[in-house]
This record gives C-alpha cells, sequence and structure tokens, in this order.
C-alpha cells in the first residue's frame, strides 16, 4: 500500500516532477519484506501501482498538459484499460517493510503491485520524442489534476 499526503484526486501533482520534496511511504507485506534487501543502494525506484479511484476505461481521452482528445496508450491517464500507473520517486529510508519515500505523486492509500530499482545505465534515454507532448518541464511541475480521470 502507498500512502501519501493526498487524500483527494483534485489538485494533485500529474508526475512526479510536480510533486518534488513530497513524503509518503510504501508498505510491503511483510512476507515479501525480505525482497527489499539491497534496494537501500538505489535512489530512485518505480512504482507500480493500481489506479484504485478510475471507475472507468477511456481509450480517447483529453490529457492534463493538452487539449486535443488523445488515444489513451499516448498518455498517463488513470482511464487505461488495466489502470496501471508508474512513478519514479526518490528513496529516503528503508525501515523492515517500510519504504519512506519522496516525490510522490499518488493518492492516499493506493494499492502497490510491484517495485522496480531505477538504474540510469537501463533507464535513462539520451535522445527521445515526446509525442505531441510540448510542455516545458516547469509547466509539468505546475500542473495540477482535476475531475477529467474520475
Amino acid at each position: 500500500m502507498i500512502h501519501s499526503p493526498h487524500k483527494s484526486i483534485d489538485n494533485m501533482p500529474i508526475q512526479p516532477k510536480g510533486a518534488v520534496g513530497i513524503e509518503g511511504y510504501a508498505v510491503v507485506n511483510e512476507e515479501y519484506a525480505e525482497g527489499l534487501q539491497d534496494l537501500e543502494g538505489f535512489s530512485h525506484i518505480y512504482l507500480i501501482y493500481f489506479f484504485h479511484k478510475a471507475m472507468r476505461t477511456e481509450l480517447m481521452v483529453k490529457p492534463f498538459m493538452d487539449k486535443q482528445t488523445r488515444g489513451v496508450f499516448a498518455t498517463r491517464s488513470p482511464l487505461r484499460p488495466n489502470h496501471i500507473g508508474l512513478s519514479i520517486v526518490r528513496i529516503k529510508s528503508i525501515h523492515k517493510n517500510k519504504l519512506i519515500l519522496t516525490d510522490i505523486d499518488i493518492l492516499d492509500k493506493t494499492p502497490l503491485l510491484d517495485i522496480k530499482p531505477y538504474v540510469a545505465t537501463f533507464d535513462s534515454v539520451g535522445e527521445s520524442k515526446s509525442g505531441w507532448l510540448t510542455a516545458s518541464e516547469r509547466e509539468v511541475r505546475e500542473k495540477r489534476s482535476d475531475s477529467r480521470f474520475q
């Protein structure tokens, strides 16, 4: 389970870039705690989670950073067929089965599906294209959610 100060979907950061410094934590079921061994050497992790408040699926959505309707797979919308989310967050500390995290853009009490380490050698892409997205890093940091995906 992921815990954060975000109690409502309205006005949440839409990506970790907009949640810099916001602290939360994830609790792993005790039977999986051993699997956290050696994770403390990583600065960041991927949290893979279930958008548990997404009550519908839409194949065409209007993303937060655009005025045009787009195919859901070209967006980060929670209204995807399997309602799976992904965020890269910073590890602050690990205590038994509890991970203290920062840069949390996730709704409180979100079910955690998996954790994977972020490895720049594997995951960083030097040259990439962002399709239709033209927003600056500042615009992404400042953008907050609204009720469009409820």
